[in-house]
């Protein structure tokens, strides 16, 4: 099929890219002519703006500054919540390597989404009695050919990576690691060493996190690279963890002397925190009280550090110069914001959360009957792997059997 474009669609098209000498540049403008940029592969990209142009570069500058007052660090509401105990006792995360913040939806689970993480949120929801405590999902990013490609698995507190994964392997991977806890038959496990800090960057689930999310893990690069750390802190962005109006958001993973690994949340992060937490918390092992949100784990010991933090000068560590504490709440009225705020998202019930609304679906009282696992959930887990060209596939052979049969009956009539 030959494209033909007039004079002046061309005129109008490469005026616009002018100052784009790149032949990416050239393509993303091109496509406008019809062509669904959801069907190039990676991220898109996106047209140079002309560093000449001062109106440009004001105008982006003052976009800049208005995303930073509204969404970023100097929105209203920063400082304005408690922090300590608002995560809710959970006991693993996985983090599903696989492509970057860009292209992820707003839910992990939406049909609309890549067949891998959509079928790895179906199978574990569907399996989620089966498996031993909490388990949380969450996407970071993926870049083939680096230390974490797409398809890698990343298991806290485990501290272990399976190489790989694809949605063929599910199934089996749930089985083998979560559910009977043994290693994944089909793969082999890398032991993770070191700090991994996963900083939430999900802009498509909610805007603050778009805004501050990149910037700190700029500056997380920055310090690190600053300080020698690269072999030993690691930083990627994630999806959703819970919080948005925590943002900027981040999860620090380690193992202490004693082999017992850890996950501290963080929120209301700044830039300007970042050497804080990577001298306090990283080298001295000292949690960052102003900053601190909770941690992975469900025992007695964790909620009672929880409540040492809430008691702790006050329910708010605003930071920054002007210390401001603020009257405390009671343990009742606390609890019960906190528990609104986290269960609103990623806040699952019964061993499983990603980022969906677990009470309305646990009122059809399909997933609490003894044989559920096996019914409807299995096969809706299972219907995940079909894509629509597979469903297409599926119909053109029935339909030429069906014609055959047609056909065969005819020809006996005739004969």
């Amino acid at each position: 099929m030959t494209l033909c474009f007039s004079p002046s669609f061309l005129n109008i098209r490469l005026s616009k890219v002018r100052s784009c000498s790149s032949l990416q540049t050239l393509t993303f403008i091109m496509a406008g002519a019809g062509e669904d940029l959801s069907s190039f592969s990676g991220s898109a990209v996106s047209p140079t703006l002309d560093a000449s142009n001062s109106q440009v570069e004001g105008a982006v500058a003052d976009s800049q500054d208005t995303d930073d007052s509204k969404l970023g660090f100097k929105r209203p509401e920063m400082y304005k919540s408690s922090l300590a105990g608002t995560v809710e006792p959970y006991d693993r995360h996985i983090f599903l390597c696989y492509k970057n913040a860009e292209s992820w939806p707003s839910r992990v689970e939406d049909a609309q989404f890549d067949r891998l993480p959509r079928l790895l949120a179906a199978v574990l929801k569907s399996r989620k009695n089966d498996i031993r405590g909490q388990t949380r999902l969450a996407l970071c990013e993926g870049r083939d050919g680096t230390e974490s490609s797409n398809g890698d698995i990343l298991i806290f507190p485990e501290m272990v990576r399976y190489r790989g994964l694809t949605h063929f392997d599910v199934d089996n991977f749930v089985e083998d690691v979560l559910v009977k806890g043994t290693a994944w038959a089909s793969g082999v496990s890398e032991a993770l060493t070191g700090y991994h800090v996963f900083v939430c960057c999900h802009g498509s689930r909610d805007r603050r996190c778009g805004v501050c999310g990149p910037v700190l893990v700029d500056k997380f690069k920055e310090e690190i690279e600053l300080r020698g750390l690269k072999d030993q802190v690691f930083v990627s962005p994630c999806s959703h963890v819970g919080g948005h109006k925590y943002a900027g958001n981040l999860i620090i993973f380690s193992q202490d002397s004693e082999g017992k690994v850890s996950g501290h949340w963080y929120g209301y992060v700044t830039p300007d925190d970042v050497p804080t937490l990577l001298d306090q918390h990283i080298a001295k092992g000292e949690i960052v009280e102003k900053l601190w949100r909770g941690q992975m784990g469900s025992s007695k010991e964790r909620k009672v550090d929880d409540l040492k933090l809430q008691e702790n000068g006050g329910t708010a560590y605003p930071n920054g110069a002007n210390l401001e504490i603020r009257e405390k709440e009671t343990q009742g009225s606390s609890t019960k914001g906190n528990m609104k705020d986290s269960s609103s998202c990623c806040q699952g019930a019964k061993g499983f959360s990603c980022c969906r609304d677990e009470r309305k679906e646990e009122k059809s009282g399909i997933e609490n009957k003894p044989n559920a696992k096996y019914g409807l959930c299995s096969l809706s887990a299972w219907m995940e792997t079909w894509e629509k060209d597979d469903f297409l596939a599926a119909a053109a052979v029935i339909g030429a059997v069906a014609s055959i049969a047609v056909a065969y009956s005819f020809y006996k009539r005739s004969g």
